[in-house]
């Protein structure tokens, strides 16, 4: 896999990364994960609660998403990193309001965080690559006497 080539697209990957580890721990150790994200693991289930079905779900959709979100990087599908910025504060917010309604256990607030700290972070990487490019665009057409540089072109 070739590496990130922008602030935002190392951001995408280290989520990407952790999203596809953390899927396949679900889906090979659940009730670590569950453990991890302050979950009681009862000794044995009652007939109906299906927490191991909807954990393998999730977690392979997180596995899944993971997969995603490295392609993303592969590419520098800039426009996907911008839309994970919007979606990564709505999943922040719902998973806050979910520990403060006690939805879900304090613990998973660390989750609410990792998720609102991914999307802050990635939203500092854009725009820290387009005020890189534009002022690599300045100063190449200063010293090269050519036109601005089209951010796409710049980036490579």
């Amino acid at each position: 896999m070739r590496l990130p080539r922008s602030g935002a697209g190392w951001t995408i990957a280290v989520f990407g990364v952790l999203a596809v580890v953390l899927g396949a721990l679900g889906l090979i150790w659940p009730e670590t994960q569950l453990r991890m994200l302050g979950f009681a693991v009862p000794a044995e289930r009652g007939a109906g609660d299906y927490t191991g079905t909807f954990l393998m779900a999730s977690s392979m959709a997180s596995f899944n998403m993971g997969v995603y979100y490295l392609l993303a990087t592969v590419t520098e599908w800039r426009a996907f990193f911008r839309f994970t910025v919007v979606f990564r504060l709505v999943t922040f917010t719902v998973f806050s309001i979910a520990v403060l309604a006690d939805v879900a256990p304090d613990r998973f607030f660390a989750v609410a965080a990792w998720e609102g700290l991914g999307a802050v972070a990635t939203a500092v990487g854009l725009w820290w690559d387009d005020r890189r490019s534009v002022s690599g665009s300045v100063s190449g057409a200063a010293t090269t006497g050519a036109g601005p540089v089209p951010a796409a072109d710049a980036a490579h």
